[in-house]
């Protein structure tokens, strides 16, 4: 049974596994594409498990009078983790409403992006969990410099695609599933600038 005050850290380290779990999932799939149906679904179940620990962590707050670290950095760093599955779950849930059956390389690369950057959220999450507030530096740098990399893949894969395709609605599927690929990298980045927000209040 954990302490009151653990309850937080547990709940945000839970969420860190769940966007882990979910990146894996998501990389997996468009490296090797199988049942669009099967794979939605098991996102869709993940992202809503992570809601249930907002929850949980909400309800915690609403009901504890002294919290590790202050309250507002509870509830943005929550909100910011659960932010970076719902990204997740919505270029998942595009690639079933778009009839999406073939991955180019640049989702393939946002994949990966957004896999390594969900390993150093999760190392980050543990980090404070332990109190070792400095070290988590370390992996805030990492993510933000994760995030550039997805915006030069976004330049780059925007510029191909109208280069190479001609079909307008073929187009525009494109774009916006580069888009929120890119907009669920800097999901990753809100999560590193609440971190460095908490390094900075408690060191």
């Amino acid at each position: 049974m954990f302490k009151k005050n653990d309850v937080f850290f547990q709940n945000l380290q839970n969420m860190a596994d769940s966007i882990v779990q979910g990146a894996d999932i998501f990389a997996k799939y468009v490296a090797k594409p199988g049942d669009t149906t099967a794979f939605t679904k098991e996102m869709k179940e993940l992202e809503s498990k992570c809601d249930v620990f907002t929850h949980t962590i909400i309800k915690e707050l609403n009901k504890t009078f002294i919290t590790p670290i202050e309250r507002e950095d509870i509830m943005s760093l929550a909100t910011s983790l659960d932010d970076v599955l719902d990204g997740l779950e919505a270029c998942a849930s595009r690639f079933d409403m778009y009839h999406v059956k073939e991955y180019d390389a640049s989702i393939e690369q946002f994949g990966k992006v957004l896999l390594d950057s969900a390993f150093e959220i999760q190392k980050a999450i543990r980090l404070l969990s332990q109190k070792k507030l400095l070290a988590i530096r370390e992996h805030t740098i990492l993510i933000n410099d994760l995030e550039n990399q997805a915006d030069d893949i976004l330049r780059k894969s925007i510029k191909d695609l109208f280069a190479a395709v001609k079909d307008p609605i073929e187009l525009i599927k494109k774009k916006e599933i580069y888009e929120r690929l890119e907009q669920t990298t800097d999901n990753c980045e809100d999560v590193a600038n609440i971190l460095e927000t908490i390094i900075m209040r408690n060191s």
